[in-house]
């Protein structure tokens, strides 16, 4: 099923060399394909039976674009071959597998359920196949090309710029995407490399890596201190200007305890301002507006400045659980890529420290790397 990401050029005969996702490629670099030093004796078995091989794995991908293309024509446009002989191989390999897989019409092509579930499994076949043959291919060359990276929101902006910039200096021929948003991507289905999340991945076919544990700490303003007394104990908290994360229909309240996970203290209050984005609540404290909750990764530049101040640090608080961190997720492959491992690599040098707990002194003196080398 490997060579399923293997085709030739339609008619065109086997002799030499096959086609992996428009790249050419020697006969022996997949799965020990070795037709260079065959004996004379079982020649034309082989042939044969190689022969039948490549049709039913060109089927195969064939079958998957037009599973995700819904389209004939759209497939044949990327085979360059007709859509006639797109129809005709995927009846064909129907036939061999005595299984519908589409429903076709003069309007659509649908895919039965044996078809859903087929396409389901190939698409992580083929996708894997192709990644080791990048790494085959990487592992000849230096690193290059692009590297798709998506994030959360406060550690693409806190902590990430940096680190691409230091990460540039070493490998100028990879280049970076940073993708942002709050919610964990599908990394296959959106060509991700790597996502960093905040929650360690639940979905099948991922490995993760955890980069760090990280707290959430009370900060405010220098500005607000002065015309607010710091608070001393949780109990404090309501009589104070707060700033919390947005959470429609819930009354806020922030959990405290000197002890993870005991003795928890559960305090509620007002909220003065309120965002759905961390962002706006960091700017909102620097300002004065209130006391935030933020993640550490989030504020410790802040609080090295000296633009914002860390309360009651001797408690842990949380607005969700105590423990969080931030992990690196990305497919789980036969080969990591090389430009992948590298990446990681050097975000963990800088943002992982003992205990794998933060390490903002090493964080910032990423940030001081780049702006020296700006």
């Amino acid at each position: 099923m490997v060579a399923a990401l293997l085709r030739q050029d339609e008619h065109a005969e086997f002799h030499g060399c096959l086609r992996f996702f428009g790249m050419v490629i020697e006969r022996d670099v997949i799965l020990g394909y070795r037709f260079l030093n065959w004996n004379s004796d079982n020649a034309r078995f082989c042939a044969a039976e190689n022969g039948v091989m490549m049709d039913r794995l060109r089927a195969m991908e064939l079958f998957l674009s037009v599973s995700q293309t819904k389209s004939f024509s759209g497939t044949a446009r990327q085979f360059g071959i007709s859509a006639t002989a797109v129809s005709r191989a995927i009846t064909e390999f129907e036939n061999t597998l005595n299984v519908k897989l589409l429903l076709r019409s003069t309007r659509q092509v649908v895919l039965t359920e044996s078809g859903q579930e087929y396409a389901q499994q190939l698409e992580g076949l083929l996708w894997n196949i192709h990644e080791v043959h990048r790494s085959i291919t990487e592992i000849r060359a230096a690193p290059k090309g692009v590297l798709r990276v998506h994030s959360r929101m406060m550690f693409g902006l806190r902590v990430l710029p940096p680190l691409i910039a230091l990460f540039r200096e070493k490998y100028p021929d990879i280049h970076i995407e940073l993708i942002l948003s709050e919610t964990p991507v599908d990394l296959r289905r959106n060509q991700i490399d790597i996502d960093f999340r905040i929650s360690p991945p639940a979905e099948a076919g991922i490995k993760r890596r955890r980069l760090f544990r990280s707290e959430r700490y009370l900060v405010a303003s220098p500005k607000y201190l002065a015309h607010h007394p710091a608070p001393q104990q949780p109990s404090d908290i309501p009589a104070h200007e707060c700033l919390a994360y947005m959470k429609p229909g819930e009354q806020y309240a922030w959990h405290f305890c000197r002890t993870l996970g005991k003795d928890i203290e559960t305090v509620h209050f007002r909220p003065r301002h309120m965002s759905n984005n961390g962002m706006a609540l960091l700017e909102l404290a620097r300002l004065g507006e209130g006391i935030a909750l933020l993640d550490d990764y989030t504020v410790h530049h802040d609080l090295l400045q000296g633009s914002l101040v860390r309360l009651l640090p001797g408690i842990h608080v949380t607005n969700t659980t105590f423990e969080e961190g931030v992990y690196a997720t990305i497919l789980d492959t036969p080969m990591m890529p090389t430009k992948i491992r590298l990446f990681l690599d050097c975000v963990a040098e800088r943002v992982s420290g003992e205990s794998l707990r933060f390490s903002a002194a090493q964080a910032c003196a990423g940030l001081v790397g780049a702006k020296q080398s700006a």
